[in-house]
Formats: structure tokens, C-alpha cells, sequence
């Protein structure tokens, strides 16, 4: 059941997905270029997938997405048990969106000002930034309303549509960044989507390349790599006028598009052009020359160092990450930014089977962000790979990783 948690580990649902399809082990072996074995240890769980171009080219074979190998994603529920995503859904998807000319006539007058909604936008985005995943998910259905109502104002004439446009892409924008995390991959792409078209009739650069880092999110979270590296390019490519003026803001997304693209490339184990993108991003990060925080990208030095290791772990560099990411310092940049590390570190050190470190990073990361750690799909699946090796699986319940267990709903 959606929302009651999935304690099925990958391999089960490949297995499931297999048989559904009526595959053998060894025609879906021969699909993804693999041994029977390799297939076979995988559904037993004897074996993981580390990494995620092989998990996408399994998904193709089966024809599901990367989302339903990890699982259906757990209800968002904060401390105060605050469940908004069926809500967010609602709004993403309200038959208004389908059609102007259609329910244009006859709305009520719009009272929504893009100066007071702005505020209220970036407000979401501290609490996005801050952890607060919850309070970003209960405050998404309205602001996205919202949006709609100034799009529908911006349609009809209104003197500063470049505005209500811009607000509407960076409602959308936080709706898909926010909605990646708990892995509505799906609902993410529309929230993309929609911020990249409202970015279109912004007619601003900068709004534009702040969208693309959205459908950036989105195209990562359904292993859309090469969709992913080719969005971040043509971005990259259309923010260089403003890059030529020395805007620390055009240089921070400049910047976070070239991070994005690094880690699709390395998604798709292209490591020389990781490499050339993460170079592109330090170049850029020297320029500004500090860890700054324009337009919510927390870019800098520091995060272009973050990205090294999260594309390393995905170029399955993994002795190099447990060797030099925890000796980052990043205390000082956002505690989104913080704990995604931790989360990345945890990863690493998980797949050496160095559960005690991998355990006391996740604990680390979820007491600075419990939403954030305990909604992650990668975080589940690292969690029950811990767990089966662990001598207390089945057993003492109370143990330090049973209860985290329990807290990712990785365990009943």
C-alpha cells in the first residue's frame, strides 16, 4: 500500500518486475549485458546495484521507471504528522491547468500580488534550505494556487506579468526540487515542467537557468541522464551574456548547472566529462570567491568539493569518498547542503560494509534533518542493506539501526 512503507529491497522488485513480465533470469540478464549470477544475486539480495546507469538500464528492460525499482515513496509526514502531498498533487493537477480558454471565464477576480507572494515563495525556500521538509510540503499547495492565480493574471494583460511569471517558475521550481526528495519523481517532472514554461514567459536569464536546475532535478530523479546533461548545457550556454557582466548571481547558477550536469554525466559513468564539468564549476566558484548563497544555490568552493564526491560514489569511486569526505568542512553552508553529504559519506561507507561509521553519519544527519534523512528513497535502501547484514536484524528491535530502520519505514 502507497504511504505504509515498502520493506522490498531492489532486488525483490526486480524480481517482481521479471516475473510480471514474464522474463527469465536469463533473458533480462542478456536485456542489461549481465551473468544469470549477477541477476541472480541481485534478487536474493546477496547483491547491490551501486550503480544507478545500471539500475536505469534494468528499468528500461523491465519498461518501469527508476522510481518503482526504488519503491513507492512513504507518505511526507513531519513531527506534527503533516501529510500535504496528496494536496500538492491536487494543485499540480487541478483541470484549471489544462485549460485557459476553457475556465478563464467566470474566475473569481485575482488577489494575488507577486511582491507579497515572492516573499512568501523564498520564505519556503529558507525552510527548504533549513531542513524543514515538512513545513515545504504543507505550504507547497497553496503558493502553488497561488502561482496559478498570478499566471492567470500575467495571461490576461496584467503591467508587471514579467513578475508573476517569475514567481509561478520559482513556486514550481521548489515544488520539483522538494518533491525529488521524498521521490515523487513523477509529480517532480510536472512541477519542472511548469517552472520551466512559467521561466519562458518570465523572459528573464536568470529565472530561466534557476527553472533549468528544476528540470535538472527532475531528469536526474528518472535517470533521464543524457536529458539531463543536454538541458544543463543549453542553460549554461543561454546564462553567458549575463556571465560576461560579473553577476554573482549568473555565476552561481551558472556554476549549480555545471554541477548538475557533472553528476548526470556521471550517472551515465562518462567520467572524462564529469571531470571537465566539475572543473567548469570550481572555475566558476573562484570567480565568486566565497560560499555564497544566490538565489538558494549554496554555491561555492565548498559545494563544488560536495559534488566531487557525490559523482565520485557515483563513478563507484568509493574508497575515495570514505577516505575525503568526511574531512570536508560544511558546517557553514545550508543544512540541505550538510545533510545530503552526510547522506552521500553514509552511501559510501555502507557499500565497504563500514555500517558502524555509515550508521553514526545517518544518525548525525538525521538529527540536523529528520525529514530530509527519513523520506530519502537512497537512504531506505542503504538502511535495509545495513540491516540484513546486521547479527540483530530480527532481532533486538532497539538497537541504534532497528530504530532508524523503523523511522525510514525500511523495517515494520
Amino acid at each position: 500500500m502507497r504511504g505504509a512503507g515498502d520493506q522490498m529491497t531492489v532486488g525483490e522488485r526486480i524480481k517482481f518486475y521479471r516475473r510480471r513480465r514474464g522474463l527469465t533470469q536469463e533473458v533480462l540478464a542478456n536485456l542489461v549485458g549481465r551473468k544469470v549470477d549477477w541477476l541472480s544475486k541481485i534478487e536474493r539480495g546477496e547483491r547491490d546495484v551501486r550503480r544507478l546507469d545500471v539500475l536505469s538500464d534494468v528499468a528500461r528492460a523491465l519498461r518501469v521507471t527508476l522510481a518503482d525499482l526504488f519503491g513507492q515513496p512513504v507518505l511526507m509526514e513531519d513531527d506534527e504528522e503533516n501529510d500535504n502531498v496528496p494536496a500538492v498533487r491536487d494543485a499540480l493537477m487541478t483541470p484549471r491547468r489544462l485549460s485557459r480558454t476553457l475556465f478563464g471565464s467566470g474566475s473569481p477576480v485575482v488577489t494575488a500580488d507577486p511582491e507579497s507572494s515572492t516573499r512568501f515563495v523564498e520564505e519556503a525556500w529558507d525552510d527548504y534550505q533549513a531542513g524543514r521538509l515538512g513545513r515545504v510540503i504543507k505550504a507547497l499547495p497553496g503558493l502553488i494556487e497561488v502561482a496559478q492565480q498570478l499566471e492567470d493574471a500575467a495571461s490576461s494583460g496584467e503591467a508587471n506579468a514579467r513578475h508573476c511569471w517569475a514567481v509561478s517558475a520559482r513556486t514550481h521550481h521548489l515544488a520539483a526540487t522538494a518533491l525529488s526528495k521524498v521521490g515523487e519523481a513523477d509529480l517532480a517532472w510536472i512541477a519542472a515542467e511548469r517552472s520551466m514554461q512559467a521561466a519562458d514567459s518570465s523572459d528573464d536569464p536568470l529565472v530561466l537557468a534557476s527553472a533549468a536546475r528544476a528540470g535538472t532535478h527532475a531528469l536526474l530523479a528518472v535517470g533521464r541522464f543524457d536529458d539531463a546533461l543536454s538541458l544543463g548545457n543549453r542553460a549554461s550556454e543561454w546564462l553567458a551574456p549575463q556571465m560576461a557582466q560579473g553577476d554573482p548571481s549568473a555565476l552561481s547558477l551558472f556554476g549549480m548547472l555545471h554541477l548538475r550536469t557533472a553528476i548526470a554525466a556521471a550517472r551515465r559513468q562518462d567520467r572524462p566529462t564529469a571531470t571537465e564539468l566539475l572543473n567548469r564549476a570550481f572555475a566558476a566558484a573562484h570567480d565568486l570567491d566565497e560560499d555564497g548563497n544566490y538565489w538558494q544555490t549554496g554555491f561555492g568552493p565548498t559545494n563544488v568539493e560536495l559534488h566531487r564526491m557525490s559523482a565520485a560514489l557515483d563513478l563507484g569511486d568509493v574508497p575515495f569518498v570514505v577516505e575525503h569526505g568526511p574531512s570536508i568542512v560544511v558546517e557553514h553552508l545550508p543544512v540541505e547542503r550538510r545533510v545530503t553529504h552526510m547522506i552521500d559519506v553514509a552511501r559510501a561507507q555502507s557499500m565497504l560494509a563500514e555500517d558502524e561509521p555509515a550508521l553514526q553519519s545517518l544518525l548525525t544527519a538525521e538529527q540536523a534533518a529528520p525529514q530530509l534523512v527519513r523520506h530519502s528513497p537512497m537512504v531506505r535502501e542503504t538502511v535495509k542493506a545495513m540491516h540484513r547484514r546486521s547479527p540483530v536484524a530480527g532481532g533486538a528491535k532497539s538497537s541504534p539501526l532497528s530504530g532508524l530502520a523503523e523511522r525510514c519505514r525500511a523495517i515494520q
